[in-house]
């Protein structure tokens, strides 16, 4: 039996939404439907790329399609919880960037929405579907390293100041803990449950510092330290006004394994690369994939929906949940707090910022 190829609506026209459609358009299992964003010029322009998908005008009306059986949201994440809970009543399934959303709460109203009208969610960790990670949960999970007792995980870049742009405005909920520190708390999370067996583990700990931006408040730099319940520890960082290493590094009374791109593992004819360390000896460990990185997770996605699940198990729900409450804890404890927080107003859609489309 051929399973349809599941019809994708890109919601947002930004980087990030070209680089989900063309791996889409790369996929087995998977097709582009249509396109929406918040003028048809942009819909149309995006669209160009893409032989016959629909460009509409509005996000309204590319929910509103009836052609259209997934939504990936790629706007700011400010937007995310919004559109994510009109595309489920949509009845549409969503694949949401990352962050989820702004807070743990906002995770709360998505989930409760997809369960409502029994839609599969995934929040957009497009990591989590490439064999390497496979690859690491399963080293660590049968114990090669020992007991797994430290990990520590960098994301971090050094992008221009621009108070207008999504990444540095206090709007758009900038700043590089959601942006990317998302990354290595979900790794450390991952591979802490994986040393016991389990999908994932929550820390019972967040403590961290920072260093917020005189003008608009979001964070340059920030670092976290979680303590799990089993005692193990992971040092996080993330930064946008600083260049990091961007590795992972799992230390066990056995060995160690380092990771020198575990969110953004290569694809095609260059192999993705780790090493382990053990007993005095460096082992490399490559992994071949031919799919890209937005083909693997959409079909990924397209599997879990033809299964009829209601999460993908690469990133369940109960996970998401997890990660955007220790994310929660780590800006508590640095004292970032976001404008629309304070005030309890959500941000207009129709914001204007400099890549307002992610």
């Amino acid at each position: 039996m051929i399973t349809p190829l599941l019809a994708w609506g890109i919601l947002a026209t930004g980087r990030i939404a070209g680089s989900f459609a063309r791996g889409v358009d790369r996929s087995q299992h998977g097709r582009l439907a249509a396109v929406g964003s918040r003028s048809r010029e942009k819909a149309e322009r995006f669209a160009r790329d893409f032989p016959g998908l629909h460009a509409h005008a509005s996000y309204e009306a590319l929910l509103a399609d009836p052609e259209v059986q997934a939504i990936y949201i790629a706007t700011p994440h400010p937007q995310h919880v919004e559109w994510a809970v009109r595309a489920a009543a949509a009845g549409k399934h969503v694949l949401c960037e990352k962050p989820a959303g702004l807070t743990h709460a906002e995770m709360v109203t998505m989930a409760e929405a997809a369960r409502a009208h029994s839609v599969l969610f995934m929040e957009a960790f497009m990591y989590r579907c490439h064999p390497q990670t496979t690859k690491i949960v399963e080293l660590v999970r049968d114990g090669l390293l020992g007991e797994i007792k430290l990990i520590q995980g960098a994301f971090g870049f050094n992008a221009p100041f621009d108070p207008q742009s999504r990444l540095w405005s206090n709007a758009t909920a900038g700043g590089g803990i959601l942006d990317v520190g998302c990354y290595p708390v979900s790794m450390a999370r991952l591979l802490a449950g994986a040393a016991v067996g389990a999908p994932f583990l929550d820390p019972v700990e967040v403590t961290g510092a920072g260093q917020l931006h005189p003008e608009t408040g979001v964070d340059v730099v920030a670092a976290a330290t979680l303590r799990f319940p089993t005692g193990l520890v992971a040092q996080v960082a993330a930064s946008l006004g600083l260049e990091q290493d961007n590795t992972l590094r799992v230390y066990g009374t056995d060995g160690m394994l380092r990771v020198p791109a575990p969110y953004k593992p290569s694809c095609g004819e260059v192999p993705a690369k780790f090493f382990l360390h053990r007993q005095g000896r460096e082992e490399e460990i490559s992994i071949v994939t031919p799919a890209t990185l937005y083909e693997l997770e959409a079909d990924a996605f397209a599997a879990a929906v033809a299964e009829g699940r209601r999460e993908v198990p690469a990133m369940t729900v109960a996970d998401s949940l997890g990660n955007m409450a220790t994310l929660d804890r780590w800006r508590a404890a640095i004292g970032l707090v976001y404008e629309q927080e304070k005030s309890g107003r959500r941000p207009s859609s129709q914001a204007t910022v400099t890549s307002g489309d992610r």
